[in-house]
């Protein structure tokens, strides 16, 4: 059997080619971050700890809808229920999660992204920031499911956000101009949180601005694809 005769070989295909992209327009570091993409009852996925530089689409995993692997030798992304609870309960056709820097520093300091740009509308209306809860968890994927409740995407506390589509082209699309919306209220935000602390007057306030200046450190590190970043080689496999 060769390559092109492997299931679901045209969806591999295409996750490997966003997943890579999730690199290249800096969205992860390392192995973070998953895609996947729904055909009838499979799914294709991306394995977890796997460098997408040098994936190959065969080492996409193919998974039922129950999560049994049906074709692959590696294992899928530890975030697998979370991609099958977005296709079991929100009808996705494809899932996009991202660690990106502007939505992790905002997640920190607000619970919902208010419509403050028109690419926030392509979501539904205001985003949901779904509460933290451990990676790969089923406790994760109630939290995140109940934010994408009416919406094709959230923001997920301390982590990242996740975005729905019918295609993965439609998924993936929305992520560089919503990040330009989530650093304006990030931005925003921060600008309040630092004049509640300047005046000594709110202690969330100071608690807010030491946490985002820590957000802040990391997105400054992220933005240098040579930079170390703090904890990346002890970080855990996706």
């Amino acid at each position: 059997m060769t390559a092109s005769d492997l299931p679901l070989m045209a969806a591999r295909t295409s996750v490997l080619a966003f997943a890579q992209r999730l690199v290249r327009d800096r969205l992860v570091v390392g192995t973070s971050g998953n895609i996947s993409c729904r055909e009838g009852d499979l799914v294709a996925v991306t394995p977890s700890g796997t460098d997408y530089d040098t994936m190959l689409p065969e080492d996409v995993v193919v998974v039922d809808l129950e999560g049994t692997v049906v074709h692959g030798d590696l294992a899928p992304t530890v975030e697998l229920p979370l991609h099958l609870a977005c296709y079991r309960r929100h009808g996705a056709q494809a899932v996009v999660h991202t660690h990106s820097t502007a939505a992790t520093a905002l997640s920190l300091l607000r619970d919902e992204v208010p419509p403050v740009h028109y690419q926030i509308a392509m979501f539904g209306g205001s985003v949901a920031v779904a509460p933290y809860a451990t990676y790969g968890t089923d406790q994760l994927m109630e939290n995140v499911s109940a934010a994408l409740q009416g919406r094709t995407g959230a923001v997920m506390k301390h982590h990242g956000t996740i975005t729905l589509g019918d295609t993965l082209g439609k998924a993936y699309d929305p992520r560089p101009p919503t990040g330009v919306a989530l650093r304006r209220v990030a931005a925003g935000q921060c600008r309040r949180t630092s004049r509640h602390a300047a005046r000594g007057r709110d202690r969330a306030g100071r608690r807010g601005l030491r946490q985002l200046r820590a957000a802040a450190s990391l997105t400054r590190a992220a933005r240098h694809r040579d930079a170390p970043v703090p904890g990346a080689d002890n970080a855990p496999s996706f």
